[in-house]
């Protein structure tokens, strides 16, 4: 393997500049590949990579992250929270987007001279390879199984499928977000950590200025989050909410509310937001950060996962974190929570979803076993906690 000394002085002072302290030679420097970038970008994998790395940034490491510039919209480099992030192009096309963006970043990272170079989800990882050869100690993390998704098609499902066996057998270390993950690999579970995604703890918000705004009452409208895509499973979900107005009198003061958009306008999202524009008592807010999706989460009535297909849902964390009660498709990675049995349906059946609404509405959680969820997921999906095993995976490699 080639053997990279440590960057030039030139760009060591640049790069001290742009995290206003000298290069400390000592430190770990680690390069991010396969997010869109951060901060306010819609995504799981763009609010994994922002809580992981500003985290281990104020834990003394130099971090550089390839972004994309469209998401972004920034053309030059930028700190974020001590974290470098450099923007590179990308086209704006579903299939060609990640692939082409982490190509470029590769041999970016090379001028940074890494550590580690870290690669996040499995189309990314098919560039684990070059990686290595171009002397990077290369770690990726397993989001889940996109291949999996609805919007593939067959040649793109077979690719994602070779990218992610290349992750395995090139990278240096593999993490994995669920445990189903590490279950649905077992030959490569000798070189594979679990790691899940975490949440920021959060306090229930008492301010309804923002909730005001979309014409929502505290307590009146059911929640999913998400992008506008079909294994989020949205238009089984309005379809149960009509049913569930049609059939219960004491809903006409019901709303449901979809917090997110498209990336890529698709015929999906069009009759996502046709089907939407049809009913009144259906709200899409858009793509929301900070104070205004902590208002939207703090004053739901019920959240609901309705997705065919997950990796560890960070927005359904989040849900269970704000203490609301939820109701979720039945698919493996939404197990790894154990909401109860009432709380899960049959991924695609409306019927059954419909139920879970209307008895989940029926019978709110109390309050301490809202008080027990929140403990629960603070103590199991910490950051701060997450950060440190990301590091120990790190320190194990070098």
């Amino acid at each position: 393997m080639v053997q990279l000394s440590k960057f030039p002085s030139q760009e060591a002072s640049r790069h001290a500049v742009f995290f206003g302290r000298p290069h400390d030679p000592a430190s770990m420097r680690i390069c991010v590949l396969g997010t869109r970038g951060f901060p306010h970008v819609q995504g799981g994998i763009e609010a994994h990579c922002e809580n992981l790395y500003t985290r281990l940034a104020d834990q003394g490491c130099e971090v550089i992250v390839f972004a994309r510039k469209r998401y972004v919209k920034l053309d030059k480099p930028y700190i974020y929270k001590r974290v470098l992030v450099v923007p590179l192009p990308c086209l704006k096309n579903k299939f060609l987007e990640a692939f082409l963006h982490t190509f470029l970043g590769i041999f970016a990272a090379v001028k940074y001279r890494p550590d580690i170079l870290h690669i996040h989800a499995i189309g990314p990882s098919f560039f684990a390879p070059v990686g290595r050869f171009l002397g990077m100690r290369v770690v990726v993390t397993n989001h889940g199984p996109d291949y999996e998704r609805k919007k593939w098609g067959k040649t793109a499902r077979a690719f994602l499928k070779l990218s992610e066996l290349i992750g395995f057998l090139f990278s240096m270390r593999v993490i994995a977000i669920s445990s189903g993950i590490m279950k649905k690999h077992p030959r490569f579970a000798a070189k594979m950590s679990v790691i899940p995604n975490g949440v920021v703890a959060s306090s229930v918000i008492s301010d309804d200025d923002v909730i005001r705004q979309f014409g929502l009452i505290s307590g009146k409208y059911i929640l999913t989050v998400g992008r506008f895509v079909p294994e989020k499973g949205f238009i089984d979900l309005i379809d149960a909410f009509e049913s569930f107005q049609k059939a219960e009198p004491e809903a006409a003061d019901m709303k449901l509310v979809i917090v997110g958009k498209a990336d890529h306008e698709t015929a999906y999202s069009l009759l996502l937001e046709k089907r939407a524009g049809l009913n009144a008592h259906i709200v899409l807010t858009g793509f929301l950060t900070g104070q205004a999706i902590a208002q939207i989460y703090s004053h739901a009535g019920l959240f609901v996962l309705a997705s065919y297909h997950e990796g560890l849902s960070l927005a359904l964390l989040e849900a269970l974190g704000y203490g609301l009660s939820c109701v979720a498709s039945d698919i493996e990675p939404n197990h790894i929570v154990e909401l109860g049995a009432n709380r899960y349906y049959p991924a695609g059946d409306v019927r059954e979803l419909e139920q879970r609404i209307r008895r989940n509405l029926a019978e709110p959680l109390t309050g301490e076993q809202k008080e027990r969820q929140i403990r629960m997921i603070r103590r199991q999906y910490d950051w701060d906690r997450i950060s440190r095993e990301t590091l120990k995976t790190y320190r194990d490699i070098l």
